[in-house]
């Protein structure tokens, strides 16, 4: 009953985005068509193919080897802040627990290194133009918009660099799609951070996390299109655009490139989360203890904390999405508070709901895991804005105007992508590490 309400979750996201729509009487078919059947197509043979399953496995046991691999160096230079808990050290050293500063960030380094080689060595690049062909072609979208969309299946806001000389003469349409395809997947380079915050409790989750960045892509651009209509004449339609890249002399010279990029992101990630969640503990501090009173003056009984809050505004969604109404109170604060306080928090509350026990239903958390994946909140809507802005200045108030579209879009997007993989979803299923 909760696959077939998952699978009319996908047409009342779609219709709600419809309904929002800059020009509702334009409505590209063959895009949502194309767009609904490629990820049926991808969630079919991941959930449902014999071999699919066997895909997923492999990239899920392969994901996990390669972070505990990476964690050598962690180690070496942390030593037992590094070690995942319940392990020990070649000396017998004990780990302290689970750190986020020294064991997952460090990841991203590495993971930026590794991408910035896959790039040298031309694997990046084909694997985004085989995408990008398709989306391209069946979607009936432009090639750049096309091909950024299918560079954020792999890499975060460097993306919108590989169609560079396109931006100056993008319609608005296009740059909704490229902003709301950068904020409804995440970057390789911090797929490590989330596996390593749920893999105790989830021990398949490095496979649904690439399977949501694969069903992500195509989900924002047809959000993107039903809020945001194309009405112009994008300069690349049905172009077969390629990736525009400045490619380094050397591998060492990608590889050192890429960890010197990861240790930005790393900085940029802290200082994200510091000063967010420092505003968030204030904002639910002022919001709490007025509402506290106002409850007791009222008799009411409302959670008026941010989380608390969001998760009023995403309760209906949570269900449309095929959550069982036992969980919805406690999945829709998990994906509301994302909204503000960036997908890690999220990940990090979803992995103590679990380690307690708290959820009743093993859908539930499958669900929040594609529901959250995604950049899909206010300081990632600030940062891709600016980031493509630092690219094309002259159309900063383009991107401006569009931004808070394109992250209901993103929003909408990774709703949808859960709803996808609810649709397909099997209780007694190898992929759910049971």
């Amino acid at each position: 009953m909760y696959n077939l309400v998952s699978f009319s979750g996908i047409f009342i996201l779609m219709a709600f985005a419809w309904a929002l729509s800059s020009d509702r009487r334009v409505v590209n078919w063959r895009l949502i068509v194309w767009g609904c059947i490629l990820q049926m197509i991808f969630a079919l043979f991941i959930f449902v193919v014999p071999a699919g399953a066997n895909v997923f496995m492999f990239i899920n046991d392969t994901l996990v080897k390669i972070i505990d691999v990476a964690g050598a160096g962690t180690r070496f230079i942390f030593g037992r802040l590094a070690l995942p808990p319940g392990t020990t050290d070649e000396w017998g050293g004990e780990s302290l627990g689970f750190i986020f500063a020294f064991q997952a960030l460090p990841t991203i380094i590495f993971f930026a290194s590794l991408m910035a080689v896959l790039y040298y060595i031309g694997i990046m690049p084909w694997l985004i133009s085989i995408f990008s062909k398709i989306f391209t072609k069946l979607m009936k979208v432009s090639g750049a918009e096309s091909l950024c969309a299918s560079s954020n299946i792999f890499v975060g806001i460097e993306s919108a660099t590989t169609i560079r000389p396109y931006l100056k003469r993008m319609t608005r349409s296009e740059l909704c799609t490229i902003l709301a395809a950068g904020m409804s997947t995440i970057a390789s380079s911090v797929l490590a951070i989330y596996i390593l915050i749920l893999q105790k409790q989830f021990p398949t989750i490095a496979g649904h996390l690439v399977s949501a960045s694969f069903l992500s892509a195509p989900a924002a651009i047809i959000m993107s299109k039903l809020l945001m209509p194309e009405t112009g004449e994008p300069e690349t339609m049905g172009m077969d655009v390629k990736p525009f890249y400045e490619k380094e002399s050397s591998v060492i010279e990608a590889s050192i490139s890429g960890a010197n990029a990861g240790l930005k992101l790393v900085a940029g990630v802290v200082a994200l989360l510091i000063a967010f969640l420092g505003i968030v503990a204030l904002a639910d501090y002022i919001f709490s203890g007025a509402g506290s009173r106002l409850n007791t003056l009222t008799g009411l009984n409302i959670d008026w904390s941010l989380k608390g809050l969001m998760g009023y505004v995403f309760y209906p969604f949570t269900l449309i999405i095929g959550v069982p109404p036992s969980d919805a109170v406690e999945i829709s604060k998990i994906i509301g508070e994302r909204t503000i306080v960036t997908e890690t928090k999220s990940y990090m509350d979803l992995a103590a709901l679990l380690a307690k026990g708290t959820l009743h239903n093993p859908r539930s958390a499958f669900l929040a895991t594609y529901a959250l994946w995604g950049f899909a909140h206010v300081a990632s809507l600030a940062i891709f804005v600016g980031g493509i802005a630092a690219l094309v200045p002259e159309r900063t108030s383009d991107l401006s105007a569009v931004g808070p579209r394109a992250l209901l879009a993103a929003t909408l997007a990774c709703l949808m992508t859960a709803s996808v993989a609810g649709t397909f979803f099997g209780g007694g299923s190898i992929l759910l590490g049971q």
